[in-house]
C-alpha cells in the first residue's frame, strides 16, 4: 500500500531488493504488487491492483477488494508472500497463502497504532492496535525493521518478531558527490550558511514543523533545506522548499552537499532517509526516540533529547561545534561497515528459505517478546 509514484523508504526497499535478487539471486523470482490506476500486469513483474487516489496523498491509493487482491495473488502462486502492511493488502495476502498452502511474511513498515492517534485522535490508538497486533499475529513470521518496531510489535502481543535492519546503496549515495559550493548557489545562499537538508514525504508524522521551528530559533547563518517535505510547509524566512527528487542521482547530490541531515519523527519505524545521508557522509540530527535513535549516536551525529523545536535546536548547535570533517567520516565509515545492502537480503532470503521448506528455526535475530 505504501508503494507509489512519491514514495520513499518502502518503495526503495522494495526496488533495492528487485534489482540485489536480480544481480545475486537470479533463481528467484520477485513480483511487487501494488496498488494503480488499472488492474495489469505491467513491465519487470510490476501488478497493478485497480484503486481510487486519496485526496492530497502524493499519489498514494486506498486497496478496497480484499477479493481482487487476494485473487490476484494466488494467481501468482508465489512460494513465499511477503506483505509490507496490515489492510487490504496483508489481509489478501494471508487468505492467498491459505488457499495456495503458503508461507506469508508480514514486515511491519509502519506503526498504525501511532499513525491513527496522530491522523484521527487518541481514540483511535487502542483499535488499530488491537487489529494491527491481531493481523501480524496471523503471519507466519514476522520482520521489523528496527529494536524499536519490534518492541512495540511485542508490547502489543506479538511474539518472536525478527529484526532485520534495512540497507543502503552505499555507491548511489556517496560523498563524492558533495558539490557544497554549487548548492549554495543554486539556493541564492552565502558560502557562511550553515545548511541542514530533510528529504521526504510532506507528511504529519514527519514533524516539518518542529525542524521549522528549531532552524527559527537558531537564526542565521542556519537554513533548512526541504526536499519534497516543504510542499505544504509554512512559510518561513529560513527555509527553501525543493519539489520532490524523482532522480535518486540528483537526490544524493544534495544530500551529500549539505552540512546536516536533520529528521524529527520520535516513531520512525526505521529511517531509511538517514542511512542514505550517513552513506553521503552526512551527519545527522535527530530524536532518541524511534528507528532514528537507533541508527545515529554521538559519533556520527547528534540524538536530541526529544523532537521538540528546543530539543532539536540545541543538538543541532552542538552538531555544528564539533569537527564536522570528523564526524563526516565515521558517519560514511559506520553505512559502510554496517548498512550494506547485502546484510538486509541475505538475512530475508535465508528467511525465505526457512519457510519455503517448512522449517522456520530460531533466528540470531529473534527478539522475544
Amino acid at each position: 500500500m505504501m508503494y507509489a509514484p512519491r514514495s520513499g523508504g518502502v518503495k526503495r526497499y522494495l526496488l533495492a531488493k528487485r534489482a540485489w535478487l536480480d544481480a545475486r539471486r537470479p533463481d528467484i523470482t520477485h513480483t511487487i504488487v501494488a496498488p494503480g490506476p488499472r488492474t495489469e500486469r505491467g513491465p519487470d513483474r510490476h501488478v497493478t491492483i485497480a484503486a481510487a487516489r486519496l485526496p492530497f496523498g502524493d499519489g498514494y491509493r486506498m486497496p478496497a477488494s480484499l477479493s481482487k487482491w487476494a485473487d490476484v495473488i494466488t494467481d501468482l502462486s508465489p512460494d513465499v508472500i511477503e506483505a509490507g502492511d496490515v489492510f487490504v493488502p496483508g489481509l489478501a495476502a494471508l487468505e492467498a497463502g491459505q488457499v495456495l498452502g503458503r508461507p506469508v511474511v508480514g514486515f511491519c513498515h509502519t506503526d498504525a497504532a501511532a499513525l491513527a492517534a496522530l491522523h484521527l485522535g487518541e481514540w483511535a490508538r487502542a483499535p488499530a492496535r488491537r487489529q494491527w497486533a491481531e493481523t501480524f499475529a496471523r503471519f507466519d513470521a514476522v520482520v521489523a525493521p528496527s529494536r524499536h518496531m519490534a518492541g512495540r510489535l511485542a508490547d502489543a502481543g506479538v511474539e518472536d518478531v525478527l529484526v532485520q535492519p534495512l540497507g543502503v546503496d552505499l555507491d548511489r549515495f556517496h560523498p563524492a558527490l558533495a558539490d557544497r559550493s554549487g548548492l549554495l548557489r543554486r539556493l541564492e545562499l552565502p558560502a557562511s550558511t550553515r545548511l541542514l537538508v530533510f528529504a521526504g514525504r510532506a507528511a504529519r508524522e514527519k514533524n516539518i514543523e518542529a525542524m521549522i521551528e528549531a532552524v527559527e530559533r537558531l537564526g542565521d547563518p542556519y537554513r533548512l533545506l526541504l526536499v519534497g517535505a516543504g510542499r505544504d510547509a509554512r512559510a518561513s524566512d529560513q527555509v527553501i522548499a525543493l519539489d520532490y527528487e524523482r532522480d535518486t542521482g540528483a537526490l544524493a547530490k544534495i544530500i551529500a552537499s549539505a552540512d546536516v541531515f536533520l529528521h524529527a519523527n520520535e516513531n520512525e519505524p526505521f529511517g531509511l532517509a538517514v542511512l542514505e545521508a550517513l552513506a553521503s557522509g552526512t551527519p545527522v540530527v535527530g530524536p532518541r526516540r524511534g528507528g532514528v535513535g537507533e541508527l545515529i549516536d554521538e559519533a556520527i551525529g547528534q540524538r536530541s533529547q526529544s523532537a521538540s523545536p528546543d530539543h532539536l535546536a540545541e543538538a543541532i548547535e552542538a552538531l555544528f561545534g564539533r569537527d564536522l570533517d570528523h564526524v563526516s567520516t565515521a558517519a560514511r565509515q559506520r553505512a559502510e561497515t554496517r548498512h550494506g545492502w547485502d546484510a538486509t537480503f541475505m538475512g530475508l532470503t535465508a528467511l525465505y528459505g526457512r519457510l519455503a521448506r517448512g522449517a522456520l528455526a530460531p533466528s540470531p535475530l529473534a527478539l522475544s517478546a
